[in-house]
């Protein structure tokens, strides 16, 4: 990490719009800011950015804390634990960002501008007739004070423009290098809807100002934004920032991945099961590559680790198969116990109640293989749960088995585990395989395939072992009894 970086007081911010629920894309931007923050004993920022008054809702920023305090990720500074720089929702700042429109505008850096809409649009389709890149013409640079004045007087409705220099803008990005921007085919750029309605550029500067932010790491999209605010932080005498632009999240098509496509609310990850040390070690891997062959990493060995030079700069693809393969490791690293808590939610709709603590973790462990989420387990082990279980008789076939020999097995089965002494899997697993041979010397699956389909009514489950031992003898025996009479 170069000297420039590590001598400066360092201070990130995470500033989500609540418009929406936490999108993943704002975690990756967050986790990136944590990690670099937390590595160099840095400080970090939640700041609501919710001036889009029509769209923001509380619900939206209570949203936000609850998921990332599910994903551990914590702030220093923020609007639920306050700090020494709040407030830190954007609409309790409305002074504070009229007081610097209103020094741009007496320094003549900004400026009042009353085109209307179809004004700007007929401008802009007649300058794309003459092959000219569209930027704003200028025409309300130099109004007079007087009809300025007379304007706002009979409500003419303004915006507030701040004058873009013909200039190159060059500065140094942590993750691409040099970046540099001709700024002569900007235009001038609306910064305010009025005095007391900021919008984003603007807003951002002033916030991370006064915040005293000292590194911005964000998403791609924002590039072209920083040279906006680079000039917006000459024109207010404020000093540079750092910046990093991480790569954008593509889906699997290598589309960008946007709230209007797919599953991408960090609440549904939640709520589908995923565990938040698999989906924040997933995101960590999105655009950074620790250099070695080690995939999985707790929090704390994500700081130990992380590094901004060995984040990339094409897009990261979003592999779901890699998160189910790094939730299903991170759920088998569970004690049984903690597990079963965790799948309660998804059970809730069953009767639980029949079943002691003991078979519950006896469950959940003959299904914790399988698991790529914790709402599977709904899926594996309905069948425990209902009375009578549903399936076609043809399930219970083995092969080229007939129906006479399917009869013949569960009745086989039947007279073996009701003189079963002893009713645990390994008991029964010495059982049934042993005599599984006796029944047919060629293919043991002639005993245990219907044996197992008799008992949970699926073509894939667990072992016969496992849920007769889940289930119990009576309930394991009434449901053999059940399939005979389903070959009738």
């Amino acid at each position: 990490m170069s000297k420039e970086i590590i001598e400066n007081k360092i201070r990130l911010r995470f500033p989500p719009s609540p418009t929406g629920p936490l999108h993943v894309g704002n975690v990756r931007t967050l986790l990136f800011n944590y990690l670099f923050a937390k590595k160099y004993g840095g400080k970090i920022v939640l700041r609501i950015e919710d001036t889009d008054t029509q769209r923001s809702e509380a619900k939206w920023i209570e949203n936000i804390i609850e998921e990332l305090t599910w994903l551990n990720i914590t702030w220093d500074e923020g609007p639920d634990i306050g700090g020494d720089f709040g407030p830190y929702k954007q609409s309790e700042r409305s002074d504070i960002y009229k007081k610097y429109l209103e020094q741009l505008l007496k320094g003549e850096k900004a400026y009042y501008c009353f085109c209307s809409a179809d004004d700007l649009e007929a401008k802009r389709q007649e300058q794309m007739k003459k092959g000219v890149a569209p930027k704003y013409d200028g025409t309300c640079s130099n109004l007079d004070e007087e009809t300025v004045v007379d304007n706002l007087k009979n409500n003419k409705p303004p915006v507030i423009r701040f004058k873009i220099s013909d200039k190159k803008i060059m500065f140094t990005d942590l993750i691409r290098g040099t970046v540099e921007f001709n700024m002569s085919l900007t235009g001038d750029i609306v910064i305010a809807k009025n005095l007391t309605e900021p919008l984003y550029n603007f807003a951002v500067v002033v916030d991370d100002f006064l915040m005293q932010i000292s590194h911005i790491i964000r998403g791609e999209d924002h590039i072209s934004n920083t040279p906006k605010q680079i000039l917006l932080q000459d024109a207010l005498g404020f000093k540079k920032l750092l910046y990093g632009h991480l790569p954008l999240l593509l889906n699997p098509d290598k589309s960008k991945m946007s709230k209007r496509a797919g599953d991408v609310a960090v609440s549904d990850y939640h709520k589908n099961g995923y565990l938040p040390e698999a989906l924040t070690n997933f995101i960590a891997l999105l655009g950074w590559n620790p250099g070695t062959e080690k995939e999985f990493f707790t929090l704390n060995e994500l700081v130990k680790e992380f590094s901004i030079e060995k984040v990339q700069k094409a897009g990261a693809v979003f592999d779901f198969k890699k998160l189910d393969y790094l939730n299903g490791y991170y759920i088998r690293e569970k004690s049984n116990g903690d597990l079963v808590k965790l799948c309660m939610p998804y059970l809730k709709d069953f009767n639980i109640k029949q079943y002691n603590g003991e078979q519950l973790e006896k469950m959940v462990e003959a299904y914790k293989a399988r698991l790529k989420k914790i709402s599977d387990i709904t899926e594996f082990a309905d069948f425990f749960f209902v009375e009578k279980l549903s399936y076609g008789k043809e399930l219970l076939v083995w092969k080229e088995m007939k129906n006479g020999e399917v009869k013949a097995s569960l009745e086989y089965s039947a007279k073996l585990l009701s003189d079963a002494k002893e009713w645990d899997k390994k008991s029964l697993e010495e059982l049934l395989v042993g005599e599984a041979g006796k029944f047919n010397t060629k293919n043991k699956g002639y005993l245990l395939w219907p044996l197992r389909v008799a008992l949970s009514g699926k073509e894939a489950s667990a072992s016969p072992f496992e849920i007769a031992e889940i289930l119990g003898k009576e309930k394991t025996l009434q449901r053999i009894i059940e399939a005979i009479e389903k070959l009738k």
